[in-house]
C-alpha cells in the first residue's frame, strides 16, 4: 500500500469553518497521520478533473468524500470522476453510486417489502404518475411527501385530509388539505389540485422524484438517528420534536430538542438494523457500506401492539460529526482496516 488517503472538499459553501475546510475533515487527517500514514484534502474543480485524477491515481490507496453534491456546479461530473478512481482500483468512500443509493429517498421504495418500510411507500419519478396514484394513496389516510433534493426538512410535507365530500376510492381533486412543511412547521392550506400542482418542481428535473410513504404519529416521540462508522454504529441522537399540534419536523431550525445516547442504550434498533445490513447492500447495488452515514428511524406499533422501528431515510453523501471530533480517531482506524482486508484479498486473489 501508499499509505496515503485523499479527502476530497470543494471550495465554499456553509459548511466551511474559517480556514475554509470542513470541521471535521483536518482532524481525521491528524487522526491517519499520528498512525504513520499520509493524507491531504484536494478541492475539487471541473476544471481540474483530469489533473485530480492523475494525482490521485497514482499517489493515493482511496479518497474519502466530504463534499455536499448541493455545493457542486455539477454533480455529474465529480460522480465521473469517482467512479474513474474506483475502476483504476482507488477504493472509493463512498463509491459514487453508494452514495446515490443511499442517498436517494427512492432507497426506502427499494427496502418497502423488508420490515424496515410500509409496504405502501411509493415513489413518483414524473408528473403523470404522481397526479394518477397520489389522491388514491391520500384517501387511506395521512402521508408524507418527500423530495429527492434539499435539506434541514425543506420539501418535506405532512398532508391531512381536512374536507372531502365525496364517497370515492380516491381524494377528489376540490378537496381541501391540511399541509405542514418540515422546514418550520408551517402550516398551509390548499385544494389536492393545486398542491399537486405546487409540487411538480420535485419531479422535475435531474434526479427529480417524491416519495409518498405513511405519516407515522409517534414521530412525536422523536426521531432516533444511527451514525453508522461503516459497520458500526458510533453514535446515537434522539431529536424530538417541538411541541405544538402540527409541529413533526425533527430539525434544530424547527425548534426540535436533540440527545445524544450511545449505542447500547438502543440495542434492540441497533441489533435489528445490523442484522438488516446484508438486505439493505443487496437492494441498494451491492456496494460496500459508505464510511460514515446515517439511518434515521420513527416509532410505529405493530399489529401485536409492539413498538417496531421504520426506516425514514439515509445519508451518506457528506455527513458531519463536528460536535464530537473525537471520532476522527475512529475514522481512521476503520480506513486503514478496510484498506487493510482489500490488500489481504488482493494477495489471496493473486497466489
Amino acid at each position: 500500500m501508499k499509505k496515503h488517503v485523499v479527502f476530497f472538499e470543494v471550495e465554499g459553501g456553509t459548511d466551511k469553518g474559517p480556514d475554509g475546510y470542513r470541521p471535521d475533515t483536518l482532524p481525521m487527517l491528524k487522526s491517519l497521520r499520528k498512525r504513520g500514514w499520509t493524507a491531504e484534502v484536494i478541492f475539487y474543480a471541473d476544471e481540474k478533473k483530469d489533473e485530480i485524477f492523475e494525482r490521485v491515481v497514482q499517489d493515493a490507496d482511496a479518497y474519502v468524500s466530504r463534499i455536499n453534491p448541493g455545493n457542486l456546479k455539477d454533480e455529474s461530473a465529480y460522480f465521473q470522476l469517482l467512479r474513474q478512481l474506483c475502476e483504476f482500483g482507488v477504493k472509493g468512500m463512498p463509491h459514487p453510486d453508494a452514495m446515490i443509493g443511499y442517498g436517494a429517498k427512492d432507497a426506502l421504495v427499494k427496502l418497502r417489502d423488508t420490515p424496515l418500510v410500509p409496504e405502501d411507500t411509493f415513489a413518483y419519478y414524473d408528473i403523470a404518475s404522481f397526479k394518477k396514484n397520489f389522491p388514491k394513496s391520500l384517501k387511506k389516510g395521512e402521508r408524507v411527501l418527500k423530495q429527492n433534493r434539499g435539506s434541514t426538512g425543506e420539501g418535506i410535507w405532512r398532508v391531512q385530509l381536512a374536507s372531502d365530500s365525496e364517497e370515492a376510492e380516491e381524494v377528489s381533486l376540490n378537496a381541501t388539505l391540511r399541509c405542514t412543511e418540515a422546514k418550520d412547521n408551517h402550516v398551509e392550506e390548499h385544494t389536492l389540485e393545486t398542491f399537486m400542482t405546487f409540487c411538480e418542481q420535485y419531479i422535475i428535473g435531474e434526479n427529480g422524484m417524491l416519495v409518498d410513504m405513511p405519516f407515522l404519529p409517534r414521530i412525536k416521540e422523536g426521531e432516533i438517528r444511527l451514525l453508522m462508522l461503516h459497520k458500526t454504529p458510533v453514535n446515537v441522537v434522539h431529536k424530538k420534536p417541538a411541541e405544538g399540534e402540527d409541529a413533526f419536523s425533527a430539525t434544530l431550525f424547527s425548534g426540535a430538542k436533540y440527545r445524544y445516547d450511545s449505542p447500547e442504550e438502543w440495542g434492540g434498533l441497533v441489533r435489528s438494523f445490523l442484522d438488516s445490513l446484508p438486505v439493505i447492500m443487496e437492494r441498494l447495488g451491492g456496494y460496500n457500506l459508505p464510511l460514515i452515514w446515517t439511518a434515521d428511524f420513527i416509532l410505529d406499533t405493530d399489529e401485536q401492539g409492539h413498538d417496531r422501528y421504520i426506516l425514514g431515510e439515509m445519508n451518506c453523501s457528506c455527513v458531519g460529526f463536528t460536535s464530537q471530533l473525537s471520532l476522527s480517531e475512529n475514522v481512521a482506524d476503520e480506513i486503514i482496516s478496510i484498506l487493510s482486508e482489500v490488500e489481504s484479498m488482493e494477495q489471496l486473489n493473486n497466489r
